[in-house]
C-alpha cells in the first residue's frame, strides 16, 4: 500500500466513494491503518428519464459500505459543473470531428478540482480515491506513478491533475492487484466485493453511445469513401465515428472489394466524408509522429529546448511506444515555463502507431513515472510520400514533407 501519513498527525481523510469495490477497499485500508475516515459520494449526471444512470443504486452501495465500516457518508452533486467544464467540451470536440476522452477532464476539473475543494471545506486534511495509481514524494514535488497492477493502472486518466492536488491525495490500493482488492472486500463482508467494474463514460455510465451522442449533436449523413475516393456507403454523421473503428460501419461485403473488415482511417470534415480502408495496418491508419497541444507536465525539469526521451500511450489500452518529444514553438527559451498552455509539442515515435486520434490524450512515461500529457492535435506519416509537391486523395493531404495530416 502507498506510504500513508501518520494517523495521529494526518487529520481527517475523506474518501471519494463511488459505490464500487475499489473505493470501498481504499476506505477499509485507511480505517485499518488508524485514520479518521469519512466518505463522499458525488452524483454528477442528472437525467430523470435516463434508464442507464446507476447513480441511485451506486449511492445505496456506498451507503451500505459506510454503515458497515462505521463512518459518515456525505453526498453532493456537481452536475452543473460537470456539464459546464466537461460535457460541453466533450460535445464541442465531437462536433469538430475529434474524439475526446472526458474521463481525463473529469478527473482534473471535477474529482480533483471542485470536489477536492469541497472535501477541504468539509474538513479533510487528505483525500483518497480507489484509483489504481501511486504517489511518491520527491524534492520536486509529488510524482505520479503507475499502479502495481499494470492491467488496472489508471495513471493515464490522472495525468492532467495539478501537482498541488496530488500533494494531499492518497491512492491506498495502488500497490494491490484487483484480485486482492476483491478478496479484502469479501473478507471484510463488504457487499460490493463482486460488483462488476464500471466501463462507461465518467458519471454518464454504459449506454448505446451513438444513440446517446445523437441526442445532443446535429449530425449530417455523408459518403463513406476508400482512400482512393471510391464511395462504398453512407455514414450517419462524422461525429459518431472514431479512427480505427471497425464495427458499426454498415458496409459488410462490397462488390469488387476484398472480403475483409473495414476500418475508419480518417475524417474529411470539409467534404463530410468518412475515409475507410480494409487493412488494419494500412498507411492511412498509421502515424510515425504527431503534434500535441494543451500539454500539462507533472514535475518535469525544464529541458531548455532539448528533446525529452520517454515513452507514450496514445490510448489507454495501448502498449508504450518509445518516443522523442520536443517543443514546436521556435525560439524556445529555458526561461519559458515548461507547462505553458500555449506551447505545442512534436512527438516522434520509434515505431509507427495505429489510429493516433486527434482529440485523444497522449500520455508520457519514464518507466513507472507518469510525466504528463496533452491532447493530440495532428498526426503525420512519413511513409505517405508524394511523387509531386502536393496531391489529394480521399480527404488526405499529401505534401512535400512526406507527412499526412488528419482531422
Amino acid at each position: 500500500m502507498q506510504s500513508l501519513p501518520d494517523p495521529k498527525l494526518a487529520g481527517t481523510v475523506i474518501v471519494g466513494m463511488s459505490g464500487g469495490v475499489d473505493s470501498a477497499v481504499a476506505a477499509l485500508l485507511l480505517q485499518r491503518a488508524g485514520h479518521a475516515v469519512q466518505g463522499l459520494f458525488m452524483s454528477n449526471w442528472e437525467d430523470d428519464d435516463d434508464a442507464y444512470c446507476t447513480t441511485a443504486s451506486d449511492f445505496q452501495d456506498a451507503r451500505r459500505v459506510c454503515e458497515i465500516l462505521g463512518f459518515p457518508l456525505h453526498r453532493v452533486s456537481f452536475a452543473a459543473q460537470y456539464r459546464e467544464r466537461v460535457f460541453d467540451f466533450f460535445l464541442r470536440e465531437y462536433a469538430a470531428g475529434r474524439t475526446p476522452n472526458p474521463d481525463v477532464l473529469c478527473n482534473r476539473e471535477i474529482k480533483f478540482g471542485v470536489c477536492l475543494d469541497y472535501m477541504h471545506r468539509l474538513g479533510a486534511s487528505w483525500i483518497a480515491t480507489g484509483h489504481y495509481a501511486r504517489v511518491q514524494p520527491s524534492a520536486d514535488g509529488p510524482l505520479l506513478l503507475r499502479a502495481a497492477d499494470a492491467a488496472k493502472d489508471q495513471s493515464y486518466f490522472l495525468h492532467g491533475i495539478d501537482p498541488t492536488a496530488l500533494e494531499k491525495t492518497l491512492f491506498p490500493i495502488g500497490e494491490l492487484r484487483k484480485a486482492e482488492v476483491r478478496r479484502l472486500a469479501h473478507a471484510a463482508g463488504l457487499p460490493v466485493h463482486d460488483k462488476p467494474d464500471s466501463t462507461g463514460i465518467c458519471f454518464i455510465g454504459e449506454r448505446p453511445f451513438q444513440e446517446f451522442l445523437s441526442r445532443y449533436l446535429r449530425t449530417e449523413p455523408g459518403p463513406i469513401e476508400t482512400g482512393d475516393g471510391v464511395v462504398v456507403g453512407e455514414h450517419r454523421g462524422l461525429a459518431l465515428y472514431t479512427l480505427g473503428q471497425r464495427s458499426g460501419l454498415g458496409l459488410g461485403g462490397r462488390a469488387g472489394a476484398a472480403a475483409a473488415p473495414w476500418y475508419v482511417a480518417d475524417k474529411d470534415a470539409a467534404r463530410n466524408a468518412l475515409i475507410v480502408v480494409q487493412d488494419q495496418d494500412h498507411p492511412l491508419l498509421l502515424s510515425d509522429s504527431f503534434e500535441v497541444e494543451q500539454v500539462r507536465w507533472l514535475n518535469l525539469r525544464d529541458p531548455a529546448g532539448e528533446a525529452i526521451e520517454c515513452s507514450v500511450k496514445t490510448r489507454y489500452r495501448q502498449n508504450d511506444i518509445g518516443c522523442s518529444v520536443r517543443p514546436v514553438r521556435a525560439g524556445f527559451a529555458a526561461a519559458d515555463r515548461i507547462g505553458a498552455a500555449d506551447r505545442n509539442w512534436h512527438v516522434t515515435l520509434r515505431m509507427p502507431a495505429r489510429a493516433v486520434t486527434p482529440g485523444q490524450y497522449a500520455v508520457f512515461y519514464d518507466g513507472a513515472h507518469c510525466l504528463g500529457g496533452g491532447v493530440i492535435a495532428r498526426r503525420f506519416n512519413s511513409r505517405l510520400a508524394a511523387s509531386s509537391s502536393s496531391t489529394a486523395a480521399g480527404g488526405i493531404t499529401y505534401n512535400s514533407h512526406f507527412s499526412v495530416e488528419g482531422s
